[in-house]
């Protein structure tokens, strides 16, 4: 029997190098001395991608080449060091857990499992292309610039999915943005008091699949913060950091603040306990653990002017924050969304990044255009990051359905078919490759792009099972 063991020892490996979106060459040097040492071609582009090439099994020489997709990057949340700080995997309850950061299962699970495949020569297979993108968490121009010749095989195993149950057929497009809004940084006041005020304690998450969940933003937190003190005497701001990545749903951030000695201390400490008893009544189900805290800090050298604080809350006030409509195609599915992943103090600006899914590519434009004009209004300036295409399968397609028949197989159940409001690479291959068809399977993944995210273990083996005998049936 062909075990999961090598699966759980590569993923392993693969923890041990820092790989977080835009700095992912180590994991690219990984790939390549994983194909040298087992003697099998391979590629890598100017993006670091990487496409190691194993031929058929005996007897399988006259089918078409199967490309197994994954990704190299991931969200690197509760890490202050992303490309020094160590993994710290473990399994608790039949699931694999990671101590006070993300997992990495996203997508370092379906990687291990593609690598596996080209490592095992008992497992049939015909041509095999295992393909590694980069970047694909933060704006996909790992896949947005691969080449037309980069990949020859039509027929794509994804497995970069995280519901167990399912073959996602399509997904969201996606417009990541930057905006930056522009200040002239002023002197800090003498005779002040300074504090930073943390918020902590939310749940996070993916921006794409848990969107719906009603969780709080800490740049909705932070939103209310700007709110009640751009319009209170007394109170400078002098930073503002919220969020961790571009593609999550913020789960904490700091402000650093400056109170004048005509606001007392009673004053500052109930207007905290005023904003987490709205925290608790709001997002209590959600998010139990949110709150706001306030602790001294040193005097800053410079604060943010009023002016360019007032032009942060227009736009966090005006920009969309969550799910924007719902499918009416597909019941239960969100179509169209946005969120505000990072608000920092950088230099002479703000800067604020937008990620804007939808299933309607115009929709997306649109939505993401009024967004950037929202902005501009403030003065600010806007550029797109990353523009993904939506993407959708045939789902009556013999590819598709020879997935489904495989699991029914060998699992003893039909999957369903569903497209998804994450946003996947597909749209990119689809475009760069004419008639390429894809299937997206993966074990089931739990809170994504947090510090808790988890995989279910059994999960692991059962889509080990199904890619195995898959392979075997094309």
């Amino acid at each position: 029997m062909i075990t999961t063991e090598r699966v759980f020892s590569i993923f392993s490996e693969l923890n041990k190098i820092p790989r977080p979106s835009h700095h992912e060459e180590r994991v690219a040097d990984y790939l390549c001395q994983f194909a040298e040492r087992l003697n099998l071609a391979y590629e890598r582009d100017k993006e670091n991608c990487v496409v190691i090439r194993k031929p058929a099994s005996k007897g399988y020489e006259g089918h078409e080449s199967i490309v197994l997709l994954n990704h190299m990057d991931m969200v690197c949340v509760g890490m202050s060091d992303p490309l020094n700080d160590p993994i710290e995997a473990y399994t608790e309850n039949g699931w694999m857990k990671a101590r006070g950061t993300s997992l990495g299962a996203d997508n370092g699970i379906g990687l291990s499992m593609a690598l596996a495949v080209l490592e095992d020569d008992r497992i049939e297979h015909p041509a095999l292309e295992v393909i590694t993108t980069t970047n694909e968490e933060d704006g996909m121009s790992g896949a947005s610039g691969l080449s037309k010749d980069f990949l020859k095989g039509r027929k794509v195993i994804n497995l970069d999915s995280e519901d167990y149950d399912t073959i996602t057929t399509g997904a969201a497009g996606a417009c990541l943005q930057f905006h930056h809004i522009p200040m002239k940084r002023e002197p800090a006041p003498k005779d002040k008091s300074w504090f930073r005020v943390r918020i902590d304690g939310g749940l996070g998450g993916h921006s794409g699949v848990d969107i719906n969940k009603g969780r709080c933003s800490a740049v909705t937190a932070a939103a209310r913060y700007l709110a009640i003190t751009n319009h209170t005497d007394g109170i400078d701001i002098a930073n503002i950091e919220i969020g961790e990545a571009n593609a999550s749903i913020a789960s904490k951030g700091e402000i650093i603040i400056g109170i004048g000695p005509d606001f007392s201390v009673e004053n500052k400490l109930t207007m905290h306990d005023l904003l987490n008893k709205w925290l608790r009544k709001e997002y209590g189900d959600t998010d139990p653990k949110i709150a706001f805290s306030v602790e001294v800090c040193d005097k800053p050298d410079t604060i943010i002017p009023i002016n360019t604080r007032m032009a942060l809350q227009y736009c966090l006030d005006e920009v969309p924050q969550g799910v924007v409509k719902m499918s009416d195609a597909m019941p239960g599915t969100v179509e169209t969304s946005n969120n505000i992943g990072r608000i920092s103090t950088v230099d002479d600006q703000i800067f604020v990044s937008t990620h804007t899914r939808s299933f309607i590519d115009d929709d997306m434009a649109s939505l993401s255009q009024q967004i950037a004009d929202t902005f501009k209004k403030q003065g600010a300036a806007s550029e797109v990051v990353m523009s993904a295409p939506a993407w959708q399968e045939n789902q009556q397609s013999p590819f598709l359905q020879l997935v489904s028949n495989t699991f029914q197989d060998v699992l003893g159940w039909r999957p369903r078919m569903v497209a998804m409001h994450f946003v996947l690479e597909a749209g990119f291959f689809v475009q760069h490759y004419p008639g390429i068809q894809i299937a997206s399977i993966g074990p089931r993944i739990v809170e994504p792009h947090s510090t808790s995210e988890r995989v279910e273990l059994s999960t692991i083996e059962d889509i080990w099972k199904v890619l195995i005998e898959l392979l075997k049936r094309l």
